[in-house]
């Protein structure tokens, strides 16, 4: 059983890389093509992701799932990964309220909605997933991964909500108000990725979800 587990979260591991990569490599794109900064700080808080994954790919193959400390490299992916998170935010929300002051408004936001609706979908898939096999497992940095993946889940709906405003509205202020919000919710994932670093839980837990 214990096996099984293991094979479950590594698959899942490996799957949440190849699906951020893509899913950035395709919000950047299409959010610069459209002008929509709301989708381009989405794709790139995906990249971001895809290196605290890599912490825990490192960790499953090394079979440390159930120790509280970090190795060498856990350590660097969770630092490069906080500060990524917050250079991130940081730029966002310089970015969002550039735009809310010059009254930017993007070319077109569907590519938000349908990106955020796929993201909305495997997130949670995801987030079950993982939470079942670290519960197998016992394992609190596969279920503080889970919890976190919540966050990104988050992150979706806030880009759901901005775009789909958009869209129907046409005031360009969504956008700018829907880049904040994920520069808020990169924030958040900096400060708990640092958390980490320093051997806390993630605390944004996902209870009995």
């Amino acid at each position: 059983m214990k096996e099984k587990y293991l094979k479950l979260a590594y698959a899942l591991a490996v799957i949440t890389i190849i699906y951020n990569m893509a899913e950035g490599i395709a919000s950047v794109w299409l959010g610069w093509n459209g002008g929509a900064f709301s989708l381009i700080g989405f794709g790139l808080d995906s990249f971001v992701e895809v290196v605290s994954a890599a912490g825990i790919l490192h960790m499953i193959r090394k079979q440390r799932l159930y120790e509280h400390g970090h190795d060498q490299f856990e350590r660097r992916a969770l630092t490069i990964t906080g500060g990524g998170f917050y250079l991130l935010a940081a730029g966002l929300a310089a970015t969002a309220a550039y735009n809310f002051y010059t009254g930017h408004k993007p070319d077109t936001a569907f590519w938000g909605i349908v990106i955020s609706g796929l993201s909305i979908s495997s997130m949670w898939l995801l987030m079950r997933l993982k939470m079942k096999a670290g519960r197998a497992l016992g394992s609190d940095a596969i279920i503080a991964d889970a919890a976190c993946t919540k966050t990104c889940l988050y992150l979706s709906v806030v880009l759901l909500a901005a775009s789909l405003g958009y869209e129907l509205t046409g005031y360009g202020w969504l956008d700018s108000l829907g880049t904040f919000g994920i520069a808020l919710l990169s924030f958040k994932e900096g400060r708990e990725v640092f958390g980490k670093a320093n051997g806390k839980a993630c605390s944004c837990s996902c209870a009995e979800d």
